[in-house]
């Protein structure tokens, strides 16, 4: 009986290494598991080894351009091939295909893995689909015509120094911005097409909108329209653009991940500049 105490330390202590063994194996293997879970041979996509992107039916500039994503060139385009890449696809292994907007996010299975269409996040939204963390968040926008007080102002001291009128739209962030960016007192509107018809009608020297309504109504509503600049920060309320994909998708928190990485290296915002800065003519008021 002595000899069988005297043993049972050692069987304790056998148990506890193996005890440890078996969980830095299970560390081990689940490490690994991690580290290969959002690599193409690994990702649950619709067709093996290919990642199928969806647009709209056309693609609008400045968000793709020439209605062409494949050549990688605009906004959405370039942020598809970026979060592709950072999962381990190189261009040949993405797929593109078309869809409407209300198709996209209706419930039910999807022709797509992932959908870039301007998806503003929504927890309404959210009931019926996926969506990754942001890639793109709103600043708000004053948009003004050729020759107006507006024309040529570069920062936000000079659109309070220009002794213009702001309008927005009732209910909406705009109204705030112009009080707090340049201690204004806004034109308040209906809605939008009603602060449209003010800025036709030059009864205001600029309306503020959010950026992707600017791109849109400088270049569509507006004769002459102009892009005078974005407010940086300035929407604090919107949850931002997310890409699209079907509700319980096996890769949305790959697609996090990568969106997350190219957020954190910079790509995203140099991504960001190009398209919808630079190249789009809206640069940030400074």
């Amino acid at each position: 009986m002595k000899k069988l105490f005297k043993l049972i330390p050692f069987f304790l202590v056998a148990l506890v290494l193996t005890a440890c063994s078996a969980a830095e194996e299970t560390a081990t293997e689940s490490t690994t598991d991690e580290a290969v879970i959002c690599a193409p041979e690994s990702l649950e996509t619709l067709t093996p080894g290919v990642l199928t992107i969806a647009t709209g039916e056309p693609a609008y500039y400045p968000w793709v351009i020439d209605d062409a994503p494949e050549s990688g060139q605009g906004f959405e385009a370039a942020v598809a091939y970026a979060v592709a890449a950072q999962l381990g696809y190189d261009q040949a292994a993405v797929t593109w295909v078309r869809t409407t907007f209300d198709a996209a996010i209706a419930p039910g299975p999807k022709t797509f893995d992932i959908n870039l269409q301007q998806y503003s996040i929504t927890d309404q939204r959210r009931e019926v689909v996926d969506f990754s963390s942001p890639y793109y968040k709103a600043n708000q926008t004053i948009i003004s015509f050729k020759g107006s007080k507006l024309d040529g102002v570069t920062t936000l001291q000079g659109v309070a120094d220009a002794g213009a009128k702001l309008g927005a739209a009732v209910g909406t962030t705009s109204l705030e911005v112009i009080e707090s960016a340049f201690g204004l007192s806004p034109a308040v509107y209906n809605d939008n097409a009603a602060g449209v018809t003010a800025l036709k009608n030059q009864q205001i020297d600029g309306l503020v909108v959010d950026l992707p309504t600017a791109f849109y109504l400088a270049a569509v509503e507006i004769p002459d329209g102009i892009i005078v600049g974005q407010i940086e920060g300035s929407d604090a309320s919107d949850q931002g653009f997310g890409l699209l994909l079907a509700k319980s998708s096996p890769i949305t928190s790959c697609v996090t991940q990568a969106v997350d990485a190219i957020r954190s290296s910079g790509e995203l915002a140099n991504i960001t500049s190009q398209w919808l800065a630079d190249s789009a003519g809206a640069p940030v008021l400074q």
